[in-house]
């Protein structure tokens, strides 16, 4: 089939590769999100699908409206036969979907009808969902909520962060979204309606909602931070200023004294406030305390907790807040 690719980040890249790759099918064309100012430069750079299909010399169409009638007008000269997307990151309008004879078919990172939305990976690993997955499905005007072509699970492993899910999930997603593809040409796919039950949303990430809660249980604080990980990154205040925090590990006290000085009060700390060991740094939460692993604090370099620590000489009863 005559194939336009939709897509912009770099969890597209292996469905667009897979793609191209495919003896069956022609990418003729992809749709990207304008060049957008990256670095300290600011200078506008390529998306990461619109560089791929840059090195195959493929066209890269870039508009700042999807519904612009000179995009659409070129969209219907390249007369697609199907218009295969993975995270776009813009609204399609009716006019753009009747174009490409079999429509526009989207790869999402979840088991529809859960998770439709921006951040479906964020979501389920937030969740503690066990399992996840992608979905292939016919894009219709309610959000996510077309009929069904395939789907492939993902367990989520208990120290899985969204970043390494959605990296396992791009790769297991390309290969579905080129059989969806195959099927569609041979005729062999239909589309499944969605079940009505089991409806969830999942809308996107902002930096306010990485901000870390201690006052909640030590398992909803983990799932928060490896939800964020590595974007937007988790976060707490520490002395007015912010502290960026990565994946986290909950104190037990049957498998975390190798690493402990002494272990008999740390279930005492309070939710925000910190205890440092000469091996590592504890947290307080509404229920156990929670290990920091790597923190990052303004104008500095990624290190570990320790480190960190040791740099800022914290004195007893500091907190993070």
């Amino acid at each position: 089939m005559r194939l336009v690719f939709a897509g912009t980040p770099e969890p597209a890249v292996p469905a667009l590769s897979a793609l191209l790759s495919s003896a069956r099918h022609e990418v003729v064309a992809v749709v990207t999100r304008p060049d957008a100012p990256a670095g300290r430069g600011r200078k506008l750079v390529r998306s990461p699908v619109g560089a791929l299909a840059d090195e195959h010399g493929i066209e890269v169409l870039t508009p700042a409206r999807v519904g612009d009638p000179g995009f659409l007008g070129r969209l219907r000269e390249l007369a697609p036969d199907a218009c295969p997307v993975v995270a776009y990151g813009a609204l399609l309008p009716q006019r753009a979907l009747d174009i490409p004879v079999h429509g526009w078919v989207n790869l999402h990172f979840s088991l529809l009808p859960a998770w439709r939305g921006a951040a479906p990976v964020q979501a389920a690993v937030r969740a503690g969902d066990e399992i996840t997955g992608a979905s292939t499905f016919q894009i219709v005007h309610e959000l996510d909520a077309g009929p069904v072509y395939g789907v492939v699970t993902e367990k989520i492993g208990p120290t899985d962060t969204a970043g390494e899910l959605l990296d396992r999930l791009s790769r297991s997603g390309a290969r579905l979204l080129v059989s969806t593809m195959d099927g569609i040409e041979d005729g062999s796919l239909r589309a499944v309606p969605q079940p009505a039950d089991g409806v969830s949303y999942a809308p996107k990430v902002t930096v306010e909602d990485a901000k870390v809660s201690f006052a909640g249980p030590e398992v909803a604080v983990d799932r928060l931070v490896r939800s964020v990980t590595p974007e937007p990154g988790a976060w707490a205040e520490f002395r007015g200023e912010r502290l960026k925090l990565g994946p986290v590990s909950i104190v037990n006290d049957t498998n975390d004294t190798d690493d402990t000085d002494d272990t008999d009060d740390t279930v005492d700390l309070a939710p925000g406030e910190l205890k440092i060991e000469r091996r590592r740094v504890l947290v307080g939460t509404a229920g156990r305390p929670v290990r920091l692993g790597e923190v990052q604090a303004q104008g500095k370099k990624r290190m570990a907790a320790t480190d960190w620590a040791r740099g800022a000489r914290i004195e007893r009863g500091e907190w993070l807040r």
